[in-house]
């Protein structure tokens, strides 16, 4: 029986791992290769990772992982799972199954886009949602934000502000096309606008596994957490994109936001088997 099975293996599940492994307890990590920032070329607002592709990082973190004996690392992808805290029976999509004391939920979430043709091709490209992950890279050009929400507009347009040289809210976009080093987007009334990116946001999707296991979510479709990575399922923790603290009035996504909430999980795993023994 694992001590922890920890599922997903992006920042936050390597970074759980590792301060699982630095204690001597037993941990697998479940991959199943598929990560949110696949479409990103480049990773930002990370220190010593600034730039760097996100495959880099997640091969650096594996690297450091190989020299902690507890810790196992294994491809694939988890359909259920059942039981209770110390009793938790993990299966994987191919039937084989693996115990565990405790499950650290890092599954990220799923980005669901408006259906505008052409938007998914440029998401993570030419097209960003978090100004501090992409926002320097359109310094001193023209950027578009595409919202309707005036709040939402005000605060992307705050943060924008002092990067761009021209704003331009946009709204009823019916088209998304590569234009030279830009894009060129068709509205509603069939006038184009040039930008040279464009902010949009998207609707996050959980991993299946939060509602088998019936954890409590908010209104931004992640977990709940407590600020020590807790759900509401005792045995059952989680961090990174998908765990959504209680008392933030939102999600706070990043890659550096991942790792400080996998280290804290998984030393709460600890914690936590230590006060039941």
């Amino acid at each position: 029986m694992y001590d922890a099975i920890i599922i997903g293996g992006g920042p936050a599940g390597l970074q759980a791992a590792l301060t699982l492994g630095r204690i001597h307890r037993s941990v697998l990590v479940v991959d199943s290769g598929s990560y949110r920032n696949a479409p990103t070329e480049h990773l930002h607002n990370l220190i010593g990772f600034d730039g760097a592709p996100p495959a880099d990082l997640r091969a650096a973190a594996r690297r450091d992982l190989a020299g902690y004996a507890t810790v196992e690392y294994a491809g694939g992808t988890v359909a259920e799972v059942r039981g209770d805290a110390g009793a938790f029976e993990v299966v994987f999509a191919d039937g084989q199954s693996e115990s565990t004391r405790a499950v650290v939920l890092a599954t990220g979430v799923t980005d669901e886009l408006a259906d505008i043709p052409g938007l998914a091709e440029q998401w993570g490209r030419r097209v960003a949602h978090c100004p501090f992950c992409h926002g320097h890279e359109f310094a001193g050009r023209r950027i578009g934000i595409l919202a309707s929400d005036p709040a939402r507009l005000a605060h992307l347009g705050g943060l924008l502000r002092p990067i761009s040289s021209d704003l331009v809210p946009v709204d009823g976009v019916e088209r998304i096309d590569e234009h030279g080093d830009g894009l060129r987007l068709t509205l509603a009334d069939g006038s184009t606008v040039d930008v040279d990116g464009l902010f949009a946001s998207s609707t996050v999707r959980a991993s299946p596994l939060v509602a088998a296991l019936g954890l409590e979510v908010g209104a931004s479709g992640g977990v709940l957490i407590d600020p020590m990575g807790r759900t509401s399922r005792p045995g059952v923790y989680a961090a990174g994109d998908t765990a959504h603290l209680r008392e933030l009035p939102g999600a706070m996504q990043s890659i550096a936001a991942a790792i400080a909430a996998g280290m804290m999980a998984g030393a709460t795993v600890a914690a936590d088997a230590l006060a039941h023994t």
